[in-house]
């Protein structure tokens, strides 16, 4: 069990639609992470931006980007996440993959298709939640437009990390800075979220905001970083641990069935 997960945060301003100048662009900045790095941090859709055409961009499930991701894992010997826009059985799926270091992965559908941008008339919604299990941290990564969602991301499953992948609009940020530190003090847990920068093809900018807060609600990362940038950060097992160890909230959670 590692005490310490070493985290790498990448915000970036993606190229629309061009999936093989964002692989590349990506490619340089996790080949200049630190060695000690644990798991890496992409956006939403990492590939393409927040793009609706789905039957232009779409990747069958073992396409190019998972393949680059098993390729990063192996090369950072560190755990790659992040979702790209998938086809299935005839259906798209906006599809966060998490890939360990050894090539294996488990996969998450977006639960929330954002229907503000009409994404449910595009793409099917996912039904489960995924919890991973990586170096003894619980890890729940979900993906944007969940992040308003709390019974969604209850902390059922006493996880320590929470992880939200993003595209983000800037009109909206302050829901975004809030939220997220609102999920890290009500889980007890870490929550981090990913989001990008720029400007999409359907004009909408985003101004970043990626951050990191800890169990007690506390930014862990520097205020309101506008501009692409690559931090890493380390997570402490012992704060989990001790903050849930003097404030027993999560105890006093109440039991639900999520339909």
């Amino acid at each position: 069990m590692a005490q310490k997960l070493n985290t790498a945060l990448l915000q970036v301003n993606l190229k629309w639609e061009d999936a093989q100048e964002n692989r590349s662009l990506f490619s340089k900045e996790i080949k200049a992470l630190s060695e000690d790095i644990d798991l890496i941090i992409l956006p939403e859709m990492f590939t393409t931006g927040f793009s609706m055409n789905a039957s232009e961009l779409a990747e069958e499930t073992d396409g190019l980007s998972l393949q680059w991701m098993r390729e990063m894992a192996k090369l950072k010997d560190a755990a790659v996440t992040g979702s790209v826009i998938i086809t299935e059985n005839g259906k798209y799926y906006n599809r966060l993959f998490f890939v360990f270091p050894n090539g294996s992965y488990k996969t998450y559908d977006k639960r929330h298709a954002f229907s503000f941008a009409k994404e449910d008339e595009t793409f099917t919604e996912g039904k489960e939640r995924l919890i991973v299990t990586y170096k003894g941290w619980k890890i729940c990564p979900l993906i944007c437009y969940d992040l308003r969602f709390p019974v969604f991301s209850r902390n059922t499953e006493d996880y320590d990390l929470l992880i939200y992948v993003a595209n983000w609009p800037s009109k909206r940020v302050f829901a975004w800075d809030n939220l997220l530190r609102a999920r890290a003090i009500e889980n007890m847990s870490y929550c981090i979220g990913v989001n990008r920068t720029g400007k999409d093809g359907d004009g909408y900018e985003y101004n970043g905001h990626t951050a990191a807060y800890d169990a007690l609600g506390q930014n862990i990362t520097e205020l309101n970083l506008e501009k692409p940038f690559v931090k890493e950060i380390v997570l402490e097992k012992a704060h989990i641990s001790e903050t849930r160890g003097k404030f027993k909230f999560l105890q006093d959670r109440d039991d639900f069935i999520l339909k």
